[in-house]
């Protein structure tokens, strides 16, 4: 049964241990409520995707109590420090490159070299960040596809026994989603309006483009060949030879190259956890070996197992 906590210090304490645990938290921020999850603990995040029948592994957006936490996660340029400077705590997402020792998992990227961050405007959710001491990934809390909610009864309604609790701070004040602003390539692209108009950010930082250009991967979605490693991909496998890397899902075939295992029990929020480093560690080895390409075992398509399986025939698209 979901827990709805008061928004006092008591509650506050409870919801950051349920963060720790690797439990899932819906808590107000300005915009909208967020379902949270422990940002650098691949299960957890996998657990959203699963409570709101997420049928993408669409990159979510790690929240922070402040600029400095959120930096330490990404590699921030001069205009993402001018426009923190400027707007956090607000309604403003930065998609940055990934910081080499970022703390995020890679499936809060969804296998992207780069990660959507934030500091919200909510002395609630910012006391949570400060007291769960991680970054915490929070796309709304809702059923996939459902409206957006802006209470807690709102959160109930979808999710309800999917998750651990939700900290009840009454009504979200802008009640639309945060602005998302791309500065990970040379000039910044607006990839969603939102709480923050793009005139104020320009006042900031200059002239900011509508829309991903044309054949260039800004968010995920956007290329059908897609997450795709270096190494071709070939999927349904149920043979495997010497030259091919084995991306196994429950009880591995014999004869691969190098194997990494999604899940020995094959579980689907397990195997959603460990996809995109799997990716990374066969293609890796793989080329490090000389093999010829990675095998993927099936998983069914089922729960997890849709988003999984999207993510996998993007990696085996033909390339251009």
């Amino acid at each position: 049964m979901t827990a709805r906590l008061a928004d006092d210090a008591a509650g506050i304490a409870r919801a950051a241990r349920l963060l720790r645990d690797g439990q899932l938290v819906a808590f107000a921020t300005e915009t909208v409520y967020g379902l949270g999850a422990d940002a650098t603990d691949g299960a957890a995040v996998a657990a959203i995707f699963a409570a709101k029948g997420r049928p993408r592994f669409n990159p979510l957006i790690a929240h922070y109590p402040d600029a400095a936490a959120a930096f330490r996660d990404v590699v921030a340029n001069h205009a993402a420090r001018a426009l923190a400077a400027a707007f956090w705590p607000g309604p403003l997402t930065l998609v940055l490159p990934r910081a080499a020792a970022g703390r995020v998992d890679l499936l809060a990227s969804a296998g992207l070299d780069t990660q959507a961050v934030r500091v919200p405007a909510h002395a609630t959710a910012l006391a949570l960040l400060a007291a769960t001491g991680r970054p915490v990934a929070a796309p709304s809390a809702n059923r996939s596809g459902a409206v957006s909610p802006t209470t807690a009864d709102h959160v109930l309604d979808g999710l309800a026994d999917r998750i651990a609790a939700v900290l009840d701070s009454g009504a979200c004040a802008v009640g639309v989603e945060s602005t998302v602003l791309d500065l990970s390539g040379d000039q910044p692209v607006l990839l969603r309006p939102g709480g923050l108009a793009v005139e104020a950010i320009e006042a900031v930082i200059g002239p900011v483009a509508r829309g991903a250009k044309p054949g260039v991967l800004r968010g995920p979605g956007m290329l059908e060949s897609h997450y795709a490693p270096a190494l071709p991909v070939r999927l349904g496998a149920v043979s495997v030879a010497a030259d091919e890397a084995l991306l196994a899902f429950g009880p591995p075939l014999p004869g691969a190259g190098a194997v990494f295992q999604l899940s020995a029990k094959g579980d689907p929020i397990e195997a959603a956890a460990r996809l995109f480093a799997g990716l990374r560690a066969l293609d890796a080895e793989g080329r490090a070996m000389g093999l010829t390409r990675i095998a993927v075992m099936k998983v069914p398509d089922a729960g997890l197992g849709l988003a999984i399986n999207d993510r996998l025939r993007r990696a085996a698209a033909p390339r251009g």
